[in-house]
């Protein structure tokens, strides 16, 4: 995620409404959006292989993906040109990234069994909370006519996308479990949970050991 605040870059680097400048910080945002969207639906689809899907899974999902709408609006409609339209987006992706973080939160919480998940989730909350207290700033900052306070504001939002960013970087201590069970339960649609898993894994056994797929998990968190 990006700050509404600014233009297409830094007004005093670049030529008034170059195009190539705006061009280049939509492509910045599609490529964000695009990867929030993989992230999320990596997340769905690893708690399903791990655990099983259940309600907080789910919401996670949809609002992690509205996220990203909300994102593709604020990269291709831009503040000079869209005004409305930018801020529409903006008023989409902020909650509702927030809300993902907290639904994120509940979830490590629900699913933790050893003290390192139970670790992972009390930085995730932390973390959720920091980004709470930003957002906040944020917005009553931003309805402030003073100059000194919409530059705060501008701060606090990029205070806020730092820490939802770091927040998706926390989700690479599930990742690195990751095997091609995960990539299954996408192609199943989210059919395969933890019963089906086993029964993979029997089937494997009894064609003579996991043989290549040893070195999956490793590949699939490197990716």
């Amino acid at each position: 995620m990006l700050p509404t605040h600014q233009t297409c870059i830094f007004k005093d680097q670049m030529p008034e409404n170059s195009p190539h400048k705006c061009a280049l910080r939509v492509k910045k945002i599609e490529v964000k959006h695009g990867g929030v969207m993989v992230i999320v639906l990596l997340r769905y689809a690893h708690v399903i292989e791990k655990h099983q899907n259940c309600v907080l899974n789910t919401a996670s999902l949809s609002t992690g993906w509205i996220c990203a709408a909300g994102l593709i609006m604020v990269g291709n409609f831009q503040v000079d040109n869209a005004k409305v339209l930018h801020y529409v987006g903006a008023g989409i992706a902020f909650p509702t990234s927030m809300l993902f973080v907290c639904l994120q939160s509940a979830l490590t919480y629900r699913l933790a069994k050893t003290q390192g998940e139970y670790n992972v989730a009390h930085l995730r909350l932390c973390m959720a909370l920091l980004a709470f207290v930003a957002l906040v700033l944020s917005g009553v900052f931003f309805c402030q006519e003073s100059f000194v306070l919409q530059h705060a504001s501008a701060i606090f939002e990029w205070v806020f996308c730092v820490i939802i960013m770091l927040f998706y970087g926390t989700f690479s201590f599930e990742f690195a479990s990751m095997s091609g069970d995960t990539m299954a339960v996408l192609a199943r649609g989210g059919a395969l949970g933890p019963a089906g898993r086993e029964h993979k894994v029997d089937a494997l056994g009894s064609l003579g050991g996991p043989g290549p797929h040893s070195h999956q998990p490793e590949n699939m968190s490197i990716l």
